[in-house]
């Protein structure tokens, strides 16, 4: 079978980095999963010479963002405004480097993704059906896959997605859950008829057995791979490339009134749309970088049935793009031994920790690229992430650096010396020094981040070794020519950490750059120098004043990390139980029963405790109509000082009963929050008037 995915240029690189949902910010395990290890490998494509766009973007279109402006009471454009500037602002901040950070609700995608679905509309590559999906009668409207929820029916998990079970993982229709539920209404949906248009996936099973379980059985990452050929070998279905839904991009052809394109058919190709962006910005041909280039894609292992099976299909299909090279996914990373969740707040935000922890950003790129889900879930921790800063970053790499800047102007005023002679270690140091861009690099390029990072280490590590057996600070005492030798090896490795160091902690790169006055050289030291060359920055050559490269975090700092996670455990498990406590629904009622309910605003204008009674308490209670007497069971919540003048809710038609000696004529609404507090139930506007119907 015929198929494009060998690139000729093996020089032009195409990387392309998940587009993340604009209904919330950035959390590490986006970080972890997707935009750092996307980042060092674009860094390091960079820094071999080689022609790379690296591609992002804010996926506007999704389902979840009506949900999240239905929750906010806002609209889907404000929801994308806003989470889009936050994401890109923070993706900038903490250096993940695209050459272009699109939208998909920018007209470019719009019209890319159209004219896409419209050439394998026009040459018959859909299949059109009318099939049922569920519809809610009270919002009068079908629903979205995010929509829905229910059982799932491969793992009984009760709270699963229409499109997705969360728990085991599983991809759904919603049309699969057991007992959906509309998260619109609550109500039962029904399943009613609608046309839709579908991509036969089951078409593409022997092109995608060629291409991957043939192909990539031994250069794909056994996860992905392992989950690709468990798709295809349960058998590959048509799936919808259109639904019912007002937010998206319209269904370009005649007869789609009301519907808009799946997001999962347009997202990926804001890959395609964010290409042509940043060509035409820079003034340079878009079409290479999809026709001949090494195509990658960085995401997490929620998508990988979108990026290996469904995409590449839609590519192949197309016919005139070439498929991926590589699809290194990642899995999962928890928190503190827990899975991450955004809807229950935890996680560690990126935007919160820029302002939390500033200009230490290298600090948990470290961290997050130590701890990388590669190949299976990973914890993060807050105590790790400070023993990696201080008894890594500053006890390691610092300290190295520190030590080599500090006595070079101690003893030399900051100037390189001369090596007098080399003795055999100092020749063996520097051929070792030669061996690590070689390792590093084949790390990277078989998408072994967590191992390449512990190889930057080692670098440092062998420069504090070579300190630590030469003894410098001692030598100088008895002999100061040897000492220039120690210290001008100990200054090559200094250089070569400064580009080595440069894909994982660009910060701290510039930062080392700047101590040894990279600018100030004849020519800097690069990837391919530090293999071949012994002498990386020349005697003479005048180094930077000394700065500290990494701080060291504080017991107190993590423990307020600590303790915010402590105080979002508690508000779950408070919501939680209430959730559970939640009484079931009551009988149904016709609406003339409801209509006997005569509920009004009133005002406390009296109120004192009931004689040897501790839950009573006597209200005076003007209602608009009257003022009158009612009996409420509230004094254990309330002082009576406390509630005069409180507006409230009055159901005034309740027949009058005498409670201890005392006709009550009404009764206050109130309710029972998550911590099992009595609250009134009173209007959002103040001083609505008395008397008001409520209906």
């Amino acid at each position: 079978m015929k198929y494009n995915d060998v690139a000729k240029n093996k020089n032009r690189f195409t990387i392309t980095a998940a587009l993340p949902y604009t209904n919330g910010p950035i959390h590490i395990g986006h970080l972890a999963g997707v935009y750092v290890p996307a980042d060092i490998f674009a860094r390091y494509l960079r820094l071999q010479g080689k022609d790379v766009a690296f591609i992002g973007g804010s996926d506007e279109h999704g389902v979840a963002i009506p949900m999240k402006a239905k929750k906010e009471g806002v609209s889907p454009q404000q929801i994308i405004d806003k989470y889009h500037h936050i994401i890109k602002d923070s993706f900038k901040e903490f250096g993940i480097s695209f050459d272009n950070y699109s939208r998909t609700s920018k007209p470019v995608h719009h019209k890319t993704a159209s004219e896409f679905f419209k050439k394998l509309y026009e040459e018959g590559k859909f299949i059109e059906e009318v099939t049922e999906q569920l519809y809610d009668q009270e919002a009068e409207q079908f629903l979205a896959d995010r929509f829905v929820t229910g059982t799932c029916p491969r793992c009984q998990y009760e709270a699963a997605y229409g499109d997705q079970c969360e728990n085991c993982g599983s991809s759904l229709n919603a049309t699969d859950l057991i007992n959906p539920k509309s998260t619109i209404t609550g109500s039962k949906p029904v399943l009613k008829q609608t046309k839709h248009w579908f991509l036969p996936l089951d078409r593409y099973e022997e092109f995608l057995r060629e291409w991957v379980i043939k192909g990539h059985r031994d250069d794909w990452k056994p996860n992905v791979y392992g989950q690709v050929k468990s798709w295809i070998d349960e058998g590959l279905k048509p799936r919808a490339v259109t639904r019912d839904l007002d937010w998206g991009i319209p269904v370009p052809v005649p007869g789609a009134e009301g519907k808009v394109l799946y997001v999962w058919f347009d997202a990926p190709i804001g890959y395609i749309s964010s290409t042509k962006e940043w060509a035409e910005r820079e003034g340079k041909d878009w079409e290479p970088y999809w026709k001949d280039s090494r195509l990658v894609h960085f995401i997490g292992k929620d998508n990988i049935v979108f990026h290996c099976i469904i995409f590449p299909s839609m590519l192949q299909a197309h016919g005139d793009y070439i498929l991926p090279e590589n699809v290194p996914a990642n899995e999962f990373l928890n928190l503190e031994g827990q899975k991450l969740s955004t809807s229950k707040n935890w996680a560690v935000w990126l935007h919160e920790y820029l302002e939390e922890f500033p200009d230490q950003q290298d600090v948990l790129r470290y961290t997050l690229t130590a701890n990388a889900p590669q190949t299976k879930d990973n914890d993060f921790t807050w105590k790790d992430f400070q023993a990696k800063n201080n008894n890594e970053l500053v006890a390691i790499f610092g300290n190295f650096i520190n030590r080599v800047t500090v006595l070079t102007h101690k003893y030399y005023n900051g100037v390189v010396p001369a090596a007098d002679q080399l003795t055999d270690h100092d020749k063996q140091t520097l051929e070792d020094l030669k061996s690590y861009p070689g390792i590093i690099s084949g790390l990277i390029e078989k998408y072994r981040f967590r191992e390449a990072a512990a190889e930057l280490m080692n670098v440092a590590r062998l420069g504090n070794k070579y300190l630590a057996d030469e003894e410098p600070w001692k030598v100088i005492k008895q002999d100061e020519s040897r000492v220039k030798s120690i210290m001008y090896v100990s200054l090559q490795i200094a250089a070569a950490l400064a580009v080595l160091s440069e894909p994982f902690l660009p910060f701290t790169s510039n930062k080392l750059r700047d101590i040894i006055a990279f600018d100030t050289l004849k020519t800097q030291p690069n990837w391919e120098s530090i293999k071949k060359e012994s002498e990386l920055i020349t005697a003479g050559h005048t180094i930077g004043a000394s700065t500290l490269l990494f701080a060291k975090i504080e017991d107190e700092q993590i423990q307020k990390q600590l303790d915010k996670l402590e105080a979002t455990k508690k508000l779950n498990a408070e919501e939680s139980h209430a959730a559970k406590a939640v009484e079931p629904q009551k009988p149904l009622i016709e609406f003339d029963d409801f209509a006997k309910l005569d509920i009004r605003t009133g005002t406390i204008l009296e109120a004192e405790k009931m004689p040897k009674a501790d839950k009573l308490l006597i209200l005076k209670v003007d209602t608009g109509i009257d003022v009158r007497t009612i009996v409420s069971g509230i004094a254990k919540d309330f002082k009576p000082e406390d509630i005069v003048g409180k507006q409230v809710t009055v159901l005034v038609n309740l027949a009058p009963r005498k409670l201890r000696g005392v006709f009550s004529e009404g009764m206050i609404l109130m309710a029972q929050n998550s911590k099992g507090k009595i609250v009134f139930i009173n209007p959002d506007e103040d001083m609505v008037n008395n008397g008001t119907a409520i209906s």
